[in-house]
């Protein structure tokens, strides 16, 4: 079931080439969506795991999907529980993946590439999922694909600050000969 994500933070993207997680399995591109508690994003999301659950499940989608989310099987998580995280406290997140490199574009939709800087760890962005349900000889669980994103705005960047700016050098196309200058 399709979900869309508006203006939520992005962490740990990898939307431009498929990675390992931990060095298993087959390579996948993937993001985590961070939304704060009372984003209206949650009432689809939740409807949507329990949809695709009464598909899945039927009548007993109600106690399985009580006991995945005991065993915290379910996309949708609190991130209070990734506290040593930045940015994840006080809020929910969602992880999704995909085999297939999702669609990635600018505010004005134009396509992005990884050579474009545009979309980093901490920016806002909307995200396109699909929810569906697991049931295979590797459990039960609730999973989210991604389809896409979107760079919606500009966020603090997870990855310990900003890049410098011009204004953080001096100019030195005048100095002596040892190509140094003392202030």
């Amino acid at each position: 079931m399709k979900v869309k994500l508006n203006n939520v933070r992005l962490a740990f993207p990898n939307l431009f080439r498929p990675e390992q997680i931990n060095g298993e399995g087959d390579p996948k591109y993937g993001a985590t969506f961070i939304l704060p508690k009372g984003h209206p994003a949650l009432v689809e999301i939740n409807k949507a795991m329990e949809s695709v659950a009464e598909d899945k499940w039927g009548a007993k989608a109600p106690s399985i999907m009580k006991k995945i989310e005991m065993e915290n099987k379910l996309c949708l998580k609190n991130g209070d529980l990734k506290a040593e995280y930045d940015g994840f406290t006080g809020n929910y997140y969602i992880s999704a993946s995909n085999k297939v490199r999702p669609f990635i574009v600018d505010c004005d939709k134009t396509q992005l590439n990884p050579d474009d800087g545009v979309i980093y760890a901490g920016c806002y962005v909307n995200a396109v999922l699909d929810i569906w349900a697991m049931d295979n000889k590797f459990g039960k669980r609730i999973c989210a694909t991604l389809s896409g994103a979107q760079f919606f705005k500009d966020g603090d960047a997870f990855t310990g600050g900003a890049p410098a700016t011009e204004a953080d050098f001096e100019d030195y196309s005048v100095t002596p000969e040892d190509g140094f200058s003392i202030a």
